[in-house]
């Protein structure tokens, strides 16, 4: 097939997945290509130090790096404070709360671009990404991976205590009939 007989190919696609919508379905293929690099890189990392890869992990590390995964996804995705990591990519929209900020996708033509600004304001779509470089940082660096995932641990479970602690605050504060 010819490289016009590919593109032609490829708009049809393109027209076919989205008629009505700007879909970045070749700056997605960009972000896949490089997480299937991210993870190679890791891969061959491991296999170069000849570290042992556990056969099944355990709960305890399972739980500490999903929540640790949960809390670095939010912060590099949410938080105001890592707004200049977002912004060539990202529009400030508004204030959510607890720090947190929303923001909207800039559509500069670029498709990569856009890519990189919906996987940066999702912490879920993040999620991958930073699961997948806990994961390496468990087999490569085991005592660090789990020194960090602590610490972002607990700062989790401190989110959740001042959402409580406030929630029950303002339901103390609403309860009296002064």
């Amino acid at each position: 097939m010819t490289d016009s007989g590919l593109r032609q190919k490829v708009a049809r696609l393109r027209r076919a997945y989205a008629p009505h919508e700007h879909r970045p379905l070749d700056g997605y293929l960009v972000a896949m290509g490089t997480w299937a690099g991210v993870a190679g890189v890791l891969a061959g990392l491991v296999k170069a130090t000849n570290r042992p890869v556990p056969e099944r992990p355990s709960p305890a590390d399972v739980v500490l790096l999903s929540i640790a995964t949960h809390k670095l996804s939010r912060l590099l995705s949410k938080d105001a404070v890592t707004s200049p990591l977002r912004a060539p990519f990202t529009s400030y929209d508004r204030p959510i709360g607890s720090g947190e900020v929303m923001e909207q996708v800039r559509d500069s033509g670029s498709s990569t671009r856009h890519a990189i600004g919906e996987l940066l304001s999702c912490p879920f779509c993040l999620a991958v990404w930073v699961a997948t470089g806990l994961t390496g940082g468990l087999v490569l660096a085991p005592r660090l991976t789990r020194l960090v995932a602590t610490a972002l641990t607990a700062v989790a479970a401190s989110d959740f205590l001042q959402m409580a602690y406030a929630t029950a605050q303002q339901a103390a504060e609403g309860g009296h009939d002064d």
